[in-house]
């Protein structure tokens, strides 16, 4: 393995995973911040910190140029993306390898491939992976738009070529709906992405949303089994789970092999993961996208498999093949993770950065704060709202919901609001124990049950 210092081309909590990864494989690290991070945790517990520009992500975190310059100006061997910023962007990962360095996670190429919905629409059904019906390819204009209406029928989801996060996403009901929002999301992809190319889905009404860990070295591919990501707000998951609690043995074991099959079709290199939409009713599942890098909700897998992904992208960048084979890929219990955000459920979740007064984590196994607070620290507000991960195991999921309410009331974040007191109301849910819910089920949720708990807004004030 040849990766001796990594610079961490990213912030907050997932900065801090990836040291602590670094660390544990004794390789130095380089932390690259705004100069309105100059105090965050990341930056704290590298080994070398650089500032690369002011807090405007554009100037800094998405700043090709500076964050390469950096690397280069360190000396270190590899550069680690995280999630989110330039973690999907083709072209960073060519820059980095034109530097002389490693891109830790696949190779430029498979990553425009990959990013391009419908291209990637298009390779897994190369693959024999099922996908969503709708446009073949991407469609320049709405009469194109029509036609493919016109043949999948309504609701149908107008949806960005590129990116994701929920943007450039838009449902549309009706021909009317479709004239209407599919100039409003190309401009809206267009703004978010340099990319306003749209494609069409046909809406799967009560869909689930399943995805697969996979991991792959370009020769040898795995997969880590799947996680329940249904609970979403505006298309931005609250609250993932593995396994998937209500998935069959015979689905889970097609759902994981079709995975694979896409990664071994790109001959993908490091940690990915494959994006699915579940019918319960029919047991039928339709693949969505691909996402090129570690995601958010990775810990959850980590904590069934107890296999450290972080490490394994590391290792497998530097050139050492997967230290793990299929069968050694084994899941036990289930594991929650509640995202924290810096946000006031009672003002309709609206960002609320400040300063951190008290922080009482409760300790314990089977128990995971990931995070980037510590007392003291201020919160600055030009970046994702984001501030920690609540990860709880236990050998049921019904003991998972129990030790999950226990620790999310022991949880104590002083100075700001937080969702906390969302994560508990989900977790005393009784629909949510029932595992009673789709991806549509959550914003439902809270203007009735949690709206009338609360007395919070749905909508942003």
């Amino acid at each position: 393995m040849t990766i001796r210092s990594i610079l961490v081309a990213n912030r907050g909590e997932i900065a801090v995973r990836i040291i602590k990864a670094a660390k544990a494989l004794g390789i130095r690290t380089v932390q690259v911040h705004s100069a309105a991070d100059a105090d965050m945790l990341a930056v704290k517990l590298a080994d070398e910190a650089i500032d690369i520009g002011s807090p405007a992500p554009k100037k800094s975190y998405l700043n090709i140029e500076a964050v390469v310059n950096a690397a280069k100006a360190a000396g270190v061997d590899a550069v680690h993306p995280g999630y989110g910023f330039l973690s999907e962007n083709a072209d960073f990962a060519d820059a980095v390898e034109a530097a002389g360095l490693i891109f830790i996670g696949p190779k430029g190429d498979a990553i425009r491939l990959l990013g391009d919905k419908v291209a990637a629409r298009a390779v897994a059904a190369k693959a024999g992976v099922p996908t969503v019906p709708g446009s073949a390819g991407r469609l320049a204009t709405i009469e194109e738009a029509r036609g493919v209406a016109a043949k999948t029928g309504f609701p149908i989801m107008i949806k960005a070529a590129a990116g994701g996060g929920g943007r450039g996403i838009r449902i549309a009901a009706d021909l009317a709906d479709l004239e209407r929002h599919f100039p409003q999301a190309s401009a809206e992809a267009l703004a978010a992405f340099g990319d306003g190319g749209l494609y069409l889905e046909k809406v799967i009404t009560k869909a689930r949303h399943v995805e697969v860990q996979i991991l792959g070295d370009g020769k040898n591919f795995v997969h880590c089994f799947e996680r329940e990501c249904s609970l979403q707000r505006r298309r931005q998951k609250v609250w993932e789970e593995a396994p998937s609690f209500l998935l069959p043995a015979e689905v889970r074991a097609k759902l994981c092999e079709s995975a694979v099959a896409l990664a071994r079709e790109v001959a993908y290199r490091g940690a990915g993961t494959v994006e699915y939409l579940y019918d319960e009713t029919t047991r039928e599942f339709y693949f969505i996208e691909v996402n090129t890098r570690i995601q958010v909700e990775h810990p959850v897998t980590e904590m069934i498999t107890g296999i450290d992904l972080v490490s394994e992208m590391i290792r497998v960048a530097g050139g050492a093949p997967l230290s793990i084979s299929q069968a050694d890929v084994e899941a036990f219990g289930h594991a929650i993770e509640c995202r924290i955000n810096a946000e006031d459920p009672a003002k309709g979740f609206m960002p609320a950065p400040g300063t951190i007064s008290r922080l009482v984590v409760p300790e314990g196994d089977g128990i995971r704060f990931d995070t980037m607070l510590y007392e003291g620290y201020t919160i600055p507000p030009f970046y994702d709202s984001l501030v920690g991960k609540l990860i709880v195991w236990a050998e049921t999921r019904e003991a998972c919901l129990e030790r999950l309410r226990q620790v999310l009331s022991g949880l104590v974040i002083e100075g700001i609001p937080t969702t906390i007191s969302l994560h508990l109301a989900l977790a005393s849910d009784a629909s949510v124990a029932r595992g009673a819910f789709d991806t549509r089920f959550l914003e439902r949720w809270l203007e009735t049950e949690f709206a009338a708990k609360t007395g919070a807004t749905a909508e942003v004030a």
